[in-house]
């Protein structure tokens, strides 16, 4: 058989050659397009996360909070402690997806709608490695319900932490405060290395104020971690060092006395000690429980306290400002004798009204059918405000104004909490600064006519008033107002006390004229005519005091003031202030309660139910 022959095909076999190699390059650049996509993806686009996970295995710096001094009062009874409990925590940079993971944890009611927002604002506010307080003091079925999804719940661990508790609850809250969560606005004050590792600091009051004592120093401890967070191996350890305790000057008996007493009430009470300024009761009615603030109230429920329209949350004691009414009698009476406008013997005919010379307008006296000729003794005794009418014209106001600064008021005492008011002591320069039409500006005879008796522009705080009162006990001796009575080291248990802080006195008085007001405001309480003699009977101490009146509205020349008639939040306020044993005192008192309409019936057994508190229980010893 013959055999067939080929004839070789060069341009096939290059036609084939050309096909195959350009079928390999589209496959070999496929697979570099691939390999080079995938390196842009975990380069560029995963970089954050491929970053964050390198630097996962690193050496980290974990805080170690301190523990939160104790707060005390006088006795050393415990007014804010801590207490273990468990709270829901989170670490942003472990949550993979964060919008998914708040999602779930209002669906597992951990979390409400409403703390959504807050909760998102303090994680944008932080570091992702910082860990932010989801939810405060879990229950133990919250605590079951969340072990069951743990496993769903990346970066979030249940944490038992010391929890800040109040033993006396509302009947403290103004004066102490509350702590709460490190906020924004918190975090530009605080030094970052001291509170890294922290979660509360205090708001308002005794825990805002002494929050450098009560936080500590922080320690921290230096671990080595692999990428998942987790602790592999300890290198080095700062111990953090406890906050001291703070000891205050309020005798929580005096405290729970007035808190018992203005249960109900919108009102305030103050209780000082009249030879160093020691605050011995600082109440504010109505008040909010500051467990549950501290514990992490919902906003829908702060809302409701912010709206209440009793404000609960508004510091009366400090920050309420109320004509003082009839109480501020007694220094004008020694104004007037300071300046020589009177004597205590000089006589005043009251027939129930004053006119100024050249006037028809009539002063009205509480008493329509007046007192009768009276002296300072009687003018006090029987709060004449005829009599004060009469003085407080002769004084004029300039002098008068001046007197009643001297006894702090019109100006902050300097007491060692935050937000107090001035109240307001007036005078034509200020009267001009104050108005902007020209006939507002005119100071007019009347308004210092009525300034004697505490009404018209004059304001002060409970606190201001209570200083005064103090100063009165005193015979003119000042203190500055104190919370703080020292803190006490938690290790070694040793106590340092804070010395009285004086003030300038009240200018020279002549020992006689303190007698005659001090006698005068014996009177009030149990002189035969007295206008709380009823409280003053058959007292345990002789006490001197005095009540007031303060209206809410003006009352019509030709009216009269018929409470009957009158919605209650537009009745008088009551005041009454008041000091105890008479011949030594050691506590002053004031008391007002808002729309109260009478000082002697319804402030003046307060402030007896506080002194008997504090005078009963607390012996007579020197003041530190």
């Amino acid at each position: 058989m013959a055999r067939t022959l080929r004839i070789k095909d060069h341009w096939r076999e290059q036609q084939l050659f050309t096909s195959r190699l350009l079928v390999s390059v589209v496959i070999v650049l496929g697979l570099m397009g691939l390999v080079v996509a995938r390196l842009v993806h975990l380069q560029v686009g995963q970089y954050e996360y491929y970053s964050a996970q390198s630097s996962g295995n690193r050496i980290r710096v974990q805080p170690i909070p301190p523990i939160r001094g104790l707060i005390l009062d006088r006795n050393g009874s415990i007014l804010a402690e801590n207490t273990p409990s468990y709270q829901l925590e989170m670490t942003p940079e472990e949550v993979p997806d964060m919008a998914d993971t708040l999602r779930r944890l209002q669906a597992s009611g951990i979390l409400g709608e409403e703390d959504v927002p807050e909760l998102e604002e303090q994680i944008a506010s932080r570091r992702a490695f910082d860990t932010v307080v989801v939810a405060e003091r879990l229950t133990d079925e919250e605590l079951a319900a969340f072990a069951v999804q743990r496993p769903h719940f990346p970066g979030l661990e249940i944490r038992a932490r010391l929890g800040r508790s109040y033993p006396y609850g509302m009947a403290a809250a103004h004066v102490l405060g509350y702590v709460g969560g490190i906020s924004a606005d918190d975090k530009k004050v605080l030094d970052p290395v001291e509170y890294a590792g922290t979660t509360h600091v205090g708001k308002i009051s005794v825990e805002r104020s002494f929050e450098a004592a009560l936080h500590g120093t922080s320690g921290h401890e230096d671990v080595v971690v692999n990428v998942h967070g987790r602790r592999m191996q300890l290198l080095d350890r700062v111990r953090s060092l406890p906050g001291r305790d703070v000891i205050l000057t309020i005798d929580m008996a005096t405290q729970l006395a007035a808190d018992a007493a203005l249960t109900g009430r919108r009102g305030a009470a103050v209780a000082i000690d009249p030879r160093n300024g020691e605050v011995l009761a600082f109440v504010s009615t109505p008040a909010f429980d500051p467990n549950a603030i501290s514990a992490g109230l919902s906003r829908r429920a702060y809302l409701a306290l912010q709206e209440d329209i009793d404000r609960p949350l508004f510091n009366r004691a400090l920050r309420g400002q109320y004509p003082p009414g009839s109480t501020i009698k007694p220094m004008v009476a020694l104004a007037a004798l300071h300046f020589g406008v009177t004597t205590a013997e000089r006589r005043i005919g009251c027939g129930g009204a004053y006119s100024l010379p050249g006037s028809r307008h009539r002063y009205r006296d509480w008493r329509p059918e007046g007192h009768g000729s009276v002296n300072l003794y009687n003018a006090i005794e029987q709060s004449c405000d005829v009599y004060f009418y009469s003085v407080a014209r002769d004084l004029g106001i300039e002098r008068l104004g001046d007197f009643l600064k001297a006894f702090g008021l019109g100006s902050v005492t300097g007491l060692d909490i935050g937000g107090e008011q001035s109240g307001l002591v007036p005078s034509p320069a200020w009267k001009k600064k104050a108005f902007r039409r020209p006939a507002d500006q005119v100071w007019f005879p009347g308004e210092t006519v009525i300034a004697g008796i505490g009404q018209g522009y004059l304001l002060v705080t409970p606190l201001q008033l209570a200083h005064a009162t103090a100063t009165v006990a005193a015979r003119g001796q000042r203190f500055q107002p104190t919370l703080l009575r020292g803190s006490r080291d938690p290790a070694t248990g040793t106590v340092t006390y804070e010395a009285p802080k004086p003030l300038p006195p009240v200018p020279d008085q002549e020992r006689a004229d303190w007698d005659a007001i001090i006698e005068g405001m014996h009177g009030v309480m149990q002189g035969p005519r007295g206008t709380a003699r009823a409280v003053g009977m058959n007292a345990p101490f002789q006490m001197a005091g005095k009540s007031g009146t303060a209206q809410v509205f003006t009352v019509g020349q030709n009216e009269r003031y018929n409470a009957a008639e009158v919605e209650e939040r537009r009745r008088d306020h009551a005041l009454f202030v008041a000091f105890a044993p008479l011949e030594a005192p050691r506590i002053a008192v004031a008391v007002v309660i808002e729309n109260g309409e009478s000082g002697s019936k319804a402030a003046a057994p307060i402030a007896r139910a506080m002194m008997e508190a504090y005078l009963q229980t607390t012996p007579a010893e020197e003041p530190t």
